[in-house]
C-alpha cells in the first residue's frame, strides 16, 4: 500500500465551520452564538464570574506560603551508604555526590544530599556531599573516614 492509494476518511475531508455567511449556511446572523448579550460579543472572559455574588476564589482564606529560598535536600544515612557500596560496588575511599547522581542512585531533581547520623558504620569512608550533621561527621571521623563538605 502506498500514500496515494490511502482512502480518505469523513474526518480529513471535513472544512472548517465558516461562521457569519448568511442564513443558508446555518450559521448566519448571529454564528452560533445564541442571541445578544455578553457573552455573543468577542473579548469576554467571565470565567469566575459569578453574576455579582462573592466568587469562590475570593470567599476561601488563602493558605500557606512558598519560600523561595528553600534549598531542597535528600537524606542519605550509614545503612543506605553501606548497602550502596556492597550492591553497586562503590569505592568506599572516594565517593562523590556527582557520582551517586551520574549511577541514577538518587535523582538530582529531588535536591542536594545531606548525610545523617543513622545506622552503624565500622567501616573507613572517604565521602563528598553537600550537607552533612554534626554527629554523622564524628561517628565517620571516628570510623577513620574523612568528609569534604561541598559549597553550594
Amino acid at each position: 500500500m502506498k500514500i496515494n492509494e490511502l482512502k480518505s476518511t469523513l474526518t480529513s475531508k471535513k472544512s472548517r465551520k465558516r461562521l457569519g455567511r448568511g442564513s443558508g449556511s446555518g450559521l448566519g446572523k448571529t454564528a452560533g452564538r445564541g442571541v445578544k448579550g455578553q457573552k455573543s460579543r468577542s473579548g469576554v472572559a467571565i470565567n469566575g464570574f459569578e453574576g455579582g455574588q462573592m466568587p469562590l476564589y475570593r470567599r476561601l482564606p488563602k493558605r500557606g506560603f512558598k519560600n523561595p529560598f528553600k534549598i531542597k535536600t535528600q537524606t542519605i544515612n550509614f545503612s543506605t551508604l553501606k548497602n550502596m557500596i556492597q550492591k553497586y560496588d562503590l569505592d568506599n575511599q572516594n565517593i562523590k555526590e556527582s557520582e551517586l547522581f551520574q549511577k541514577k542512585l538518587f535523582n538530582k531533581s529531588k535536591g542536594i544530599l545531606k548525610l545523617l547520623n543513622k545506622g552503624s558504620i565500622d567501616i573507613p569512608i572517604n565521602i563528598e556531599i553537600s550537607m552533612a550533621s554534626k554527629k554523622a561527621v564524628e561517628k565517620l571521623e571516628k570510623a577513620g573516614g574523612k568528609i569534604k563538605i561541598l559549597k553550594k
